[in-house]
């Protein structure tokens, strides 16, 4: 099956073509037939760029006004003939398509078949994220319009893997009515990154899922932490929204609360003045003044620029209190995990934030982590390190399309038996 996997972000839409079927996902053998990414959508001067693996594709710049004409160039671009990707010519070979949702609120707890009422559940929840879900909502729309309502559409939700927390770790300590009446409370997100991960590490260490106890690190632009015992979500630090936690590149991470009210009153900023500071100009980018990308903010910082200096030790300060916090609430783990764009690329981040563990038996092999080749899963634990320190890529897109494959296969099978019950009745 060829399914089309979509990720619409605040102003990017990125897309997958992956081929998938029951002997490719027990294999773990799925193959990306083609990629790409739209970004500044919104603007005249947004970015496109496209490729068949294998191929060098096309890349360029163009007005995307909105979502939908994003996924409206993806799709001519596939419609073509031009693209040369196997097996797909235009998208009628196309099977399906799952989607990456931020939110499901308490209603979605697992990935779910999108009808008229799932839509209408996803958009009810625009307000617990609107920069992304209502762009998420977009892009099902514009599959339906461009493809179909018979192309079956699979929503994959990011916080589905913490719904195991207990109401102790998801609860704030605000009055209860606020839960009750809102839903105010901890979600978690990354968690299709947390699922994959999960288990990779488990077969890659030949553990049965149930006894997997590790703290897995997902690190990249925006950053989280999860503490997975028994193979499940325990906690995670990215609460009601993927604000809270970890120092990000553009987010603040956790803050005083009271310093929002004091900012309304000193520097005159309101609501949406505040909720741009916190996700759009704090974090790497807010300490560093320079960039919120960390492969900048380590360059400079070993020139010598004293506030990217800065930026990097509070990031990699705020990841060893997380892995310090969670291995004492898990009581020990198997292993420390690091995962995502920073976590898989970065010597230097996996090295600091591992100083200081030594006391609880954490302790990385600095050789074998400066060694190890980019795209691949390790362990860069020394030989007598009580606890492993894995690195190990995540593989979003592939989870979205196992979840995809498996509910449509499911449905047509259920199908398939009412049908064979119908005639035999």
């Amino acid at each position: 099956m060829n399914i089309l996997v979509l990720n619409c972000g605040s102003s990017t839409v990125k897309f997958q073509i992956i081929q998938t079927d029951l002997e490719m996902m027990k294999n773990d053998s799925e193959r990306c037939l083609a990629s790409g990414n739209c970004e500044k959508i919104g603007s005249e001067q947004a970015l496109y760029g496209m490729r068949a693996t294998g191929s060098e594709g096309i890349k360029g710049v163009r007005p995307l006004r909105d979502h939908r004409e994003a996924i409206c160039a993806i799709f001519d671009w596939i419609n073509s003939g031009q693209a040369g990707i196997e097996g797909v010519s235009s998208l009628k070979d196309i099977q399906a398509v799952g989607h990456r949702i931020l939110h499901g609120g308490e209603r979605f707890t697992k990935s779910t078949l999108i009808d008229d009422q799932v839509l209408q559940g996803i958009s009810d929840l625009i307000p617990l994220g609107p920069l992304h879900q209502r762009p998420q909502v977009m892009g099902i729309q514009a599959c339906r319009e461009f493809m179909g309502h018979d192309i079956p559409q699979v929503a994959v939700f990011d916080p589905s893997f913490h719904t195991t927390m207990r109401p102790i770790n998801y609860l704030y300590a605000l009055p209860y009515e606020y839960y009750e009446r809102y839903q105010i409370r901890r979600y978690g997100f990354h968690g299709t990154s947390y699922r994959y991960v999960t288990q990779k590490y488990a077969a890659l260490t030949n553990t049965p899922i149930d006894k997997v106890n590790i703290i897995i690190l997902h690190l990249g632009n925006g950053s989280s932490v999860c503490a997975v015992k028994e193979g499940k979500c325990l906690d995670t630090s990215m609460g009601f929204t993927p604000l809270e936690g970890l120092v990000m590149g553009t987010r603040c991470g956790d803050l005083d609360a009271s310093i929002l009210p004091f900012l309304m009153e000193h520097a005159q900023l309101d609501g949406k003045g505040l909720d741009d500071l916190m996700n759009k100009k704090s974090g790497l980018l807010g300490i560093s003044g320079l960039s919120s990308d960390m492969r900048d903010i380590e360059e400079a910082a070993v020139s010598g620029h004293e506030r990217a200096k800065l930026a990097l030790d509070m990031f990699c300060l705020r990841l060893t209190k997380y892995i310090g916090s969670y291995f004492a609430e898990m009581h020990g783990a198997q292993a420390i995990v690091f995962t995502g764009g920073i976590g898989q690329n970065s010597p230097i981040v996996r090295a600091q934030a591992c100083e200081g563990l030594e006391c609880m038996g954490i302790d990385i092999d600095l050789a074998l982590n400066d060694s190890l080749k980019r795209g691949t899963a390790g362990d860069i634990a020394r030989a007598d390190s009580r606890v492993k320190i894995w690195v190990i890529p995540t593989n979003e897109e592939v989870m979205i399309a196992r979840d995809t494959f498996t509910i449509i296969r499911n449905a047509e099978c259920g199908m398939r038996n009412s049908e064979f019950v119908m005639r035999n009745a």
